[in-house]
């Protein structure tokens, strides 16, 4: 059975690691097939595809879009993408263009919070200046001791009502999934489970996703829980979606599951990879 990871991060968004040093470290994990899904760039995949080869892995394009839904941010992961397409690349650089300014924002709100250098600390994380986000803050607050950990600081600072909470208006999700049709992918809603959506909003979301092309939930991630794992397979059944597994990966000892520890997919889905090699 082939180990298939389709979700994990690099320096090049909000990782820790070079996309060569996440290929070593997954492949080391016994990942066979593995993408690259760094937030809303595709920038590290020429090296991610070259590093993928010289470990013997399998390599699928792919990205992980941030959008606005319902009040929330939501995120669709496209895979099998053409990275070079026009239309994705410019949705991509429209959504990466208020970054700077929400870090900003961030960095004001945890001073009046009276925490000061935040966006100057933060940035010590940052290995690509359009790509800063909650998670560069977070490894800062926990660096200066303010928390103990990442999940720590997203609780205490960087969630909704929570002082460093900045909103942000992301793309929606028919042009997510839009761009990722355009170039050639597959559009996949990324760790369902993590969002704070009733039974009945999830399920509009699940409608509105199928009816506009999106063809798959991931079922096993590092950001669901063990429980979840039958839960989404029977509503990726239901809703006639195929299932993808990836650790949502993002740096050693950071993440809640490593690419060794993450199980497979249970028997009863059909892997989104069902029909690629």
């Amino acid at each position: 059975m082939l180990k298939v990871d389709l979700h994990c991060h690099s320096n090049v968004s909000d990782g820790v690691m070079t996309p060569q040093a996440v290929a070593a470290h997954a492949r080391q994990g016994g990942v066979d097939v593995w993408a690259l899904t760094d937030h809303d760039e595709v920038g590290g995949i020429a090296d991610a595809r070259a590093a993928a080869a010289e470990q013997g892995m399998r390599f699928v394009t792919g990205v992980e879009i941030s959008i606005t839904w319902a009040s929330e941010t939501v995120h669709i992961v496209g895979l099998q993408i053409d990275e070079q397409h026009p239309v994705l690349t410019a949705g991509l650089a429209r959504i990466r263009s208020g970054r700077d300014h929400r870090a900003r924002e961030i960095a004001c709100q945890l001073a009046a919070a009276g925490i000061d250098g935040a966006y100057e600390g933060a940035l010590k994380y940052v290995g690509n200046p359009d790509l800063m986000s909650r998670t560069h803050f977070a490894r800062y607050l926990v660096e200066i001791g303010a928390c103990a950990n990442i999940a720590e600081v997203f609780r205490k600072y960087l969630s909704e009502g929570r002082p460093g909470y900045v909103p942000h208006a992301w793309g929606t999700l028919a042009e997510t999934v839009g761009w990722i049709r355009a170039a050639g992918g597959v559009a996949v809603i990324a760790h369902p489970g993590r969002y704070r959506f009733s039974q009945l909003a999830q399920g509009q979301l699940f409608d509105e996703f199928r009816q506009l092309g999106g063809a798959a939930i991931e079922v096993v991630t590092g950001s669901h829980t063990p429980d979840q794992y039958p839960e989404y397979a029977q509503l990726a059944n239901y809703y006639g979606f195929l299932a993808s597994r990836g650790s949502d990966f993002h740096a050693p000892g950071e993440s809640r599951v490593d690419f060794a520890a993450l199980p497979p997919l249970p028997a009863n889905v059909t892997p989104v990879w069902h029909d690629w090699f």
